[in-house]
């Protein structure tokens, strides 16, 4: 798994003076009294070198071989914090620890001064994140491409149950990270209009009166795990090519300063928020930049590399995370069709066999389509050869498909007065993936089956990893001392070796000490949550998670029903039986989702009637954690015992919480979607706690017609409950989110309640036995490691890039 020898170590000695001479260097000041961010800063400065040097020779010796260099391009990488990943990478993590304390300075607290790295919104970002130390830790040659946002995703407070965003300022701590590359930029341009003409056999393209924005390089490090391996993050950023002087010297500054600011802004923000045109406009903007700007960079490696773009599909593999970066395929048709002369069927070749499409959910806001005029005003080049394209598309699929016009329309590129992405990656791309087993079938089946009809073989499959040394090695002390103790150090290096765990599944001493892990583990996440936002909550309660993006489909709102109708339930029956119960949620909602919003204002209001009724918050707790992010997500997933993964079957793709829920032992409660029926299927069905319908008997409904009020009429908890929010409390009413759940109902919430219900009565009565649950618990430890980034990489370089790992 490992590349080239392992990473010089520092003695204590040797590693005080390297961190002495930074400090006085870059400010001028002594470990005795130096600032924690001045010592953060000095830290990350010596990782942040170390990489580098070790990404220089990594990247020699994969030139030297030959190796194929896999290029990664995603809107979002959400890497978090760096700090304390890459000491513990790079092997440096005792001792710098040790270091510091003989200097009376706690480690933890010089982590906390770094802000999260938010530069995405949730799975797809974190995913990209995790596969970068995949690639890093098992040898391939890797680089990801995004942009670098000034404000990632956006700082969330709870004001009265309601969301508001704050902008994230992540860049001034976050930027000693950063190696900017000024002479490495690449020109983007938008607007204007295309002059073609024909000279003999040659076609000659000129783009007139365009606006320019220059796309300036930034590089971040990824650490491989104990090894040489070593990956790049290249950021871009947006500037403006120069200065408007004319109009500034004409007194026009306002003029002069807009064109600045609108070029600057395509780096400005994550995600703007796209429910109107300019929003749609700028979104355009910052797919096409990130694209163009990412393969102007990979041709000019690979052109100084070997001289020619023929060979790219034998030297390069470019991976197009979801439908964001499409537009990296006619931006590469331009390059070899426009600037190096290629002939159309050629250039098309050299596409096809270079690029491949991973798909990440079935949403229809993710099957990305673009308003034809839109994109033909702003990007007026890359619209004609789309045109080109959609036309040869619909003369190959008419040879396929004679005569069935329903299909060729549905598969082409332009239509409805749209482009459609995710039909060009389809069309052109070699591999078309999904991300689990059950999600890769269902596109198959439905989304794309049409394409699975005209290219079978590009269909396949590669399930989700993380990078699980972040959440256990470096998250979970207590449980990777446990497994050390219990089964050795192999699973470090090599996840599969938490199978031998299995082994202990009736050892009562390692369920006992399982047990001690999870109890120490939720009395430090008690009392961090104390300290840091005031909320106390019982560590002798059950902790039942559900952390994940705010959104219908994941069905927060099921969860909240249930800690509604149990609520009513203990008010009714103060001397039931009940097993104390902390329900845990931390969702951020997109800044244009309104019922998302709605959502998270019931369960923050729901959490507060609970939380000042004496009567029950001893046995009840709900608890929202503000402003979720990496860094939090760390410090729960080691004191998680429930991992509700309870979205309507067949909507999840895959999902990557579950599995470091997964790993850190918390049983899924959960329906049968996405992972989690790999989960179920790798810990033992018995070993899950699954309830509601399958993906066919979803389908089944929806075909016969779906009504939510069957389910509701003749179930007297969920008229209960429904009645009880719709009437609210303390003058507060949540009948959008109860009307909509009788009306509409889009994901089935009603249908599955019932169900539901029964599975939390079931988590009761498990919990209650201890060794049973702590079983489970091992169960899923031991069977996690299928669930490793580095499994998933090694999948897609096998399967997909034909890449192998640098020696």
């Amino acid at each position: 798994m490992r590349s080239g020898e392992t990473l010089t170590k520092y003695t204590k000695k040797e590693f005080d003076k390297l961190l002495k001479e930074r400090l006085n260097s870059e400010y001028g000041t002594t470990l005795d009294v130096a600032s924690n961010q001045q010592i953060y800063r000095a830290l990350a400065i010596i990782a942040r070198r170390l990489m580098s040097a070790q990404h220089k020779k990594f990247q020699s010796r994969a030139y030297g071989t030959g190796a194929k260099q896999v290029y990664y391009l995603c809107m979002e990488f959400l890497m978090g914090r760096s700090l304390k990943t890459s000491l513990f990478n790079l092997g440096l993590n005792e001792v710098a620890e040790a270091v510091l304390a003989d200097a009376g300075i706690k480690v933890e607290s010089i982590y906390e001064e770094e802000p999260d790295a938010g530069l995405g919104n949730g799975g797809l970002g974190r995913l990209a994140a995790c596969y970068l130390d995949g690639m890093a830790t098992t040898g391939i040659a890797g680089t990801g491409y995004s942009i670098l946002y000034e404000y990632g995703i956006f700082k969330q407070k709870i004001v009265d149950g309601w969301q508001q965003e704050k902008a994230d300022n992540w860049l001034p701590g976050g930027q000693v990270w950063l190696k900017s590359h000024p002479d490495q930029s690449i020109e983007v341009k938008f607007d204007g209009d295309i002059e073609e003409s024909w000279e003999g056999s040659y076609h000659h393209v000129t783009h007139r009166h365009y606006n320019s924005v220059i796309a300036v390089p930034s590089d971040m490090y990824v650490q491989g795990y104990d090894g040489q391996g070593v990956a790049k993050l290249r950021l871009w950023q947006a500037k403006a090519p120069d200065f408007d002087m004319n109009s500034f010297n004409a007194g026009e500054y306002g003029s002069a300063i807009t064109k600045n600011a609108s070029a600057e802004l395509i780096s400005k923000i994550l995600y703007p928020n796209d429910n109107h045109r300019e929003g749609k406009i700028l979104r355009l903007r910052q797919q096409y930049f990130l694209s163009a700007a990412s393969i102007g960079d990979i041709c000019q490696n690979h052109l100084s590399q070997w001289g020619s773009l023929d060979t790219l599909p034998e030297k390069a593999a470019i991976q197009l995370n979801d439908t964001h970066p499409t537009l990296a395929i006619p931006e590469l048709m331009r390059i070899l069709l426009d600037e190096c002369g290629y002939d159309w069927d050629k250039a098309f070749d050299i596409c096809r066999r270079t690029f491949a499409y991973t798909n990440h959910t079935v949403m229809s806001e993710a099957l990305e389509k673009w308003n034809l005029d839109i994109f033909r005003s702003t990007l007026p080049r890359i619209y004609s050869i789309v045109e080109e394209m959609d036309r040869r598309c619909r003369a190959d699929f008419e040879k396929a498909f004679p005569g069935d016009w329903g299909k060729i329309n549905y598969m082409a590129i332009l239509g409805d007065n749209q482009v459609r992405m995710a039909n060009i990656c389809c069309y052109v791309c070699h591999s078309i993936n999904g991300v689990s087993k059950l999600h890769s079938q269902i596109i198959k089946d439905s989304v794309f089956h049409d394409y699975y009809l005209y290219k079978p073989q590009a269909f396949k499959n590669v399930t989700n990893g993380i990078a699980y040394r972040r959440w256990l090695l470096a998250s979970n002390p207590g449980l990777t001392g446990l497994l050390s103790e219990t089964i050795g150090e192999g699973f470090k290096h090599d996840a599969s070796q938490l199978a031998k765990l299995n082994a202990y599944k009736n050892d009562k001493t390692v369920l006992k000490a399982l047990e001690d892990v999870k109890k120490a583990n939720k009395a430090e996440f008690a009392a961090y949550l104390e300290k840091t936002t005031g909320q106390v909550i019982d560590p002798n309660s059950i902790f039942d998670c559900q952390v994940k993006r705010m959104h219908e489909y994941k069905r927060q709102h099921l969860n909240a029903l249930n800690i509604a109708a149990q609520y009513l339930y203990l008010k009714d029956h103060p001397n039931a039986e009940f097993a104390p119960k902390t329900y845990i949620f931390g969702a951020k909602a997109a800044p244009g989702y309104y019922m998302a919003k709605q959502m998270i204002r019931l369960i923050c209001k729901l959490g507060a009637l609970i939380d000042n009724d004496p009567a029950v918050r001893e046995k009840l707790r709900v608890v929202y954690l503000e402003d979720y992010n990496v860094s939090l997500s760390e410090r729960l997933m080691p004191a998680s015992e429930v991992s509700e993964q309870i979205s309507l079957a067949g909507t999840e793709a895959s999902g990557t919480g579950n599995m470091k829920f997964m790993l850190n032992g918390a049983i899924t409660l959960g329906t049968l979607d996405g992972a989690n029926v790999e989960i179920a299927a790798a810990a033992g069905k018995e070993n899950e706690i699954i309830f509601g319908m399958l993906t066919e008997e979803v389908n089944q409904m929806k075909a016969t017609g779906y009504h939510p009020t069957m389910f509701i009429n003749s179930d007297e908890v969920a008229m209960e409950v429904l009645n009880f929010l719709e009437k609210g409390w303390n003058g507060e009413s949540f009948h959008e989110v109860v009307n909509n759940l009788r009306t509409s109902d889009p994901y089935m919430v009603m249908a599955d309640f019932k169900d539901y219900r029964r599975a939390q009565a079931d988590v009761q009565k498990l919990y209650a036995d201890r060794t049973r649950w702590n079983q489970m618990s091992l169960a899923n430890i031991a069977n996690s490691g299928i669930f490793s980034a580095d499994r998933s990489v090694l999948d897609y370089a096998r399967d997909i890039w034909g890449a192998n790992p640098v020696k």
